[in-house]
C-alpha cells in the first residue's frame, strides 16, 4: 500500500516537512517542487531547454523567474494529490502522494 501524507508543516523560509503514514519525513524547498512541477507545460519546457541547450547560451530570466518561489497553498486534489501554487503565479502542478514520496527515496 501506498504510504500517504499524515500532516504537512511549513518549516524554514520556502520550505515544507511532509510526515508519511510509515513515519518517513520528507523535507522540499519550493525551488526544489517548483522545478520539478509535473504538468504538462513545465514537462515541455524542460524537454525543449534539453534539446536547445548549448554551452555558450544563458537562459534569459523573466523577473517572477529570478525572484525566490514560495508556496502560495496547497489544495488537496481527492484523495491522491496536491495541487501546488506557487508566489510566481504558477499553479497547474498535480503533485501526486507517490510524485512527492519520489522525493524522499
Amino acid at each position: 500500500m501506498q504510504p500517504t501524507p499524515t500532516d504537512i508543516q511549513r518549516f524554514e523560509p520556502r520550505s515544507i516537512k511532509i510526515r508519511w503514514s510509515d513515519g518517513c519525513e520528507t523535507s522540499l524547498t519550493a525551488a526544489a517542487l517548483r522545478k520539478a512541477c509535473p504538468c504538462a507545460t513545465c514537462r515541455e519546457k524542460k524537454k525543449g531547454e534539453v534539446t536547445q541547450a548549448t554551452p555558450t547560451m544563458l537562459p534569459v530570466l523573466k523577473a517572477e523567474e529570478a525572484r525566490p518561489v514560495d508556496i502560495q497553498s496547497m489544495r488537496p486534489v481527492g484523495n491522491y494529490a496536491y495541487n501546488i501554487a506557487f508566489t510566481d503565479g504558477h499553479d497547474s502542478g498535480i503533485y501526486t502522494f507517490e510524485y512527492l514520496r519520489g522525493f524522499a527515496d
